[in-house]
């Protein structure tokens, strides 16, 4: 069977040890997490984990079983890329004087719609929101004139259908 990149939403209880739960399940699947974010979700008190994996549709049709037999898991879902709205954000230090000194680094910036969130003697920060593929672009540009820090986060996504989370947690509670 084909593997292709799913990405899982899971909505939760925010307890201790979850995280560590839905990795073994992968893990003993040897499916490598590709990208994580975990943050609030639209309902009050309840959590969003973002997984990013790459796998056949028969591992992830299982692995969301499992998930969904956590306690603390209100509902697991999974969808490709197609099915989704999705990007990344990055954050690149670079050394002040290459901005001043090399033309080219502006061009760059200005080119892959990024912005530059902070000025000093020293550095500058330069901001970049996009698909990962548009942040490993800019990374490459920037390579060349030396990149003192990079940090991109993990994948944020939204479906492009509902997923009626909400009326599923107002059956449960009636």
């Amino acid at each position: 069977m084909k593997n292709e990149t799913y990405t899982i939403s899971i909505y939760t209880e925010n307890n201790l040890g979850l995280l560590n739960r839905i990795s073994a399940i992968l893990l003993k699947r040897h499916i490598n997490i590709e990208s994580l974010t975990v943050s609030d979700s639209e309902i009050e008190h309840v959590s969003r984990f973002i997984i990013v994996v790459n796998t056949s549709k028969e591992q992830i049709k299982k692995i969301i079983g499992q998930i969904e037999k956590q306690i603390e898991v209100i509902k697991a879902y999974y969808h490709t890329n197609s099915q989704s709205i999705y990007l990344q954000s990055a954050l690149f230090k670079v050394k002040s004087s290459l901005l001043f000194d090399k033309r080219q680094i502006q061009n760059i910036i200005k080119k892959s719609n990024a912005q530059i969130i902070t000025v000093s003697r020293e550095f500058f920060v330069i901001e970049k929101s996009g698909r990962r593929e548009e942040i490993e672009k800019l990374y490459n540009a920037l390579l060349p004139y030396g990149i003192m820090q990079f940090v991109r986060s993990g994948r944020i996504s939204v479906t492009k259908n509902e997923m009626k989370i909400s009326e599923l947690l107002i059956k449960q509670l009636n």
